[in-house]
């Protein structure tokens, strides 16, 4: 016989519940014998190194890595202290993932596409071109799975990733002349990291991997002709107004991206448990702050873009995202086809992606179109 679905919603209820309360009760049984709370030796410290690919002090990124520095010192009772070192102040910004990955330094705060080098299938944990957005990788990072994936594709560099940080949906750059067709994307040097680079180069653009400190002076001096970064608060921030006139959207090259803390594996696993969890539970913490913090602050600064003279905001022609999407199907095919961790990493993205669509065809994509 079926069982109705709300009666046996209540029965599993009723009986976690009374559960719970045999728990609870053995619980306070195990404290009443109890003198003292776990084992916490406080002679023990920890000092820690944490580099990142941001600019020394840069907003949001870098001013967030201090904060989940401060966060642990005080959660940890001050057992455990880490040096936040901006990109080039320690080490150059790139360089990161080595570092941390030989033990010279303990953490690194930045993001998988950055190591595509070393690592291609990394590309699919930061974003993919006309993909999920932010909440929707947080859903898949942090809930469908995508963590375990994620650290397995680390495990042999002795890396333990964990994600700390998204950018929301970016902005799609700055251009020192108009995109009115893909053709004019042709001949371009453009900085755009990841799977967007690829895409940007199967359009007849050149991609440039630079760190953040360098793009203005890139750009100005004609190194490069375009350059996406995040969003208007940092756009503004780095004064790219003043060396370039054409700023379009949407970002359709990073709808969401993922940044890491990368942590020496061998080194976490000596720390105590507690320790451990409160490195977790900061990174956690950080990763909806910054999350927020770039959508409030672009909020404000998109406003002050449009009150610069001289400068056009444009939305790129529908001809060219069709052909940057058609580019983009091309550039996974091609990576997942020659990358056997590509493809298992795309894989389990394509698949929670799959399974994620349907409610987000009814829910957010109609909603925003019905948004005052």
């Amino acid at each position: 016989m079926k069982q109705n679905p709300r009666r046996k919603f209540i029965r599993n209820a009723v009986t976690a519940s009374a559960i719970g309360a045999i728990g609870l009760s053995a619980c306070s049984e195990a404290k009443k014998s109890e003198s003292q709370g776990p084992y916490i030796n406080f002679n023990n410290t920890y000092r820690w190194k944490m580099t990142t690919t941001w600019p020394p002090n840069f907003p949001i990124v870098g001013e967030g890595c201090k904060m989940l520095a401060d966060w642990i010192k005080k959660m940890s009772g001050g057992r455990m202290e880490i040096t936040v070192y901006g990109g080039g102040e320690l080490i150059p910004a790139l360089e990161g993932f080595d570092a941390v990955s030989n033990g010279a330094i303990e953490m690194n705060h930045g993001a998988a596409y950055y190591w595509a080098g070393k690592i291609p299938a990394g590309q699919f944990l930061t974003t993919v071109p006309f993909g999920m957005n932010s909440q929707q990788m947080d859903a898949w990072i942090l809930s469908g799975g995508g963590d375990k994936v994620w650290e397995d594709l680390y495990a042999p560099y002795d890396l333990l990733p964990i994600s700390c940080g998204n950018t929301a949906v970016q902005m799609g750059g700055w251009f020192n002349k108009e995109i009115n067709s893909i053709d004019d994307i042709k001949g371009l040097k453009m900085r755009i990291p990841g799977l967007g680079g690829k895409v940007f180069s199967k359009a007849g653009g050149t991609p440039v991997l630079v760190s953040g400190g360098e793009i203005y002076t890139n750009l100005e001096r004609g190194v490069i002709d375009a350059t996406e970064w995040i969003g208007p608060y940092h756009d503004y921030l780095m004064g790219f107004y003043q060396v370039a006139k054409h700023y379009y959207y949407p970002g359709w090259h990073e709808p969401g991206a993922v940044l890491e803390l990368i942590i020496n594996k061998s080194k976490f696993q000596t720390l105590p448990s507690d320790i451990q969890e409160i490195i977790r539970t900061g990174a956690l913490r950080l990763n909806r702050w910054m999350n927020v913090q770039f959508d409030a602050k672009n909020g404000e600064y998109i406003q002050k873009i449009r009150e610069v003279e001289g400068l056009q905001i444009h939305q790129f022609p529908d001809s060219v995202l069709e052909m940057l999407k058609q580019y983009t199907t091309e550039t996974i095919r091609e990576l997942v086809e020659t990358d056997p961790k590509s493809k298992i990493v795309f894989e389990a993205y394509d698949t929670f992606k799959k399974q994620i669509t349907p409610w987000v065809n009814v829910s957010d994509k109609v909603y925003y179109q019905t948004m005052l």
